[in-house]
C-alpha cells in the first residue's frame, strides 16, 4: 500500500481548487471534511476508490493495516473495498479533501 502515498503531490499551502481540478481529470469528486483535535473515522469501507489531501493540520491514515502520517500536499490512495481508518493528529483542526471515483 505504500505506493498508494505520494508525499507534497500538491504545494504547500494547498489550494483546494487545484486538487480538485487535478482529482476531477482523474475522474473524483472533491469534497471538504473539518476535524477538531483528536477526531476519528474508523473502519470505513467503499465501493469505489477514494483520495485523500490534507490542506492544513495533520492526519493518521491506516489503510489495509499500514499507518502513516499525511501532512498538507500528501495524497493517499484508498482502493475500492479497503478497510481505513483517519484520525486527526494536530493539535487544531484539520482540514481535508476526499473524493470518490466514479463506479
Amino acid at each position: 500500500m505504500s505506493d498508494g502515498l505520494v508525499h507534497h503531490k500538491f504545494s504547500a499551502p494547498v489550494e483546494s481548487a487545484i486538487v480538485a481540478t487535478d482529482w476531477k481529470a482523474r475522474g473524483y469528486s472533491c469534497d471538504l471534511f473539518t476535524d477538531p483535535p483528536g477526531r476519528e473515522w474508523n473502519d470505513f469501507v467503499h465501493n469505489c476508490d477514494e483520495v485523500v489531501t490534507v490542506l492544513d493540520g495533520q492526519l493518521e491514515m491506516t489503510v489495509e493495516g499500514q499507518h502513516f502520517i499525511l501532512e498538507p500536499g500528501d495524497e493517499v490512495f484508498i482502493p475500492r473495498h479497503v478497510l481505513h481508518c483517519v484520525k486527526n493528529l494536530h493539535h487544531a483542526t484539520t482540514h481535508w479533501l476526499y473524493g470518490y471515483n466514479k463506479v
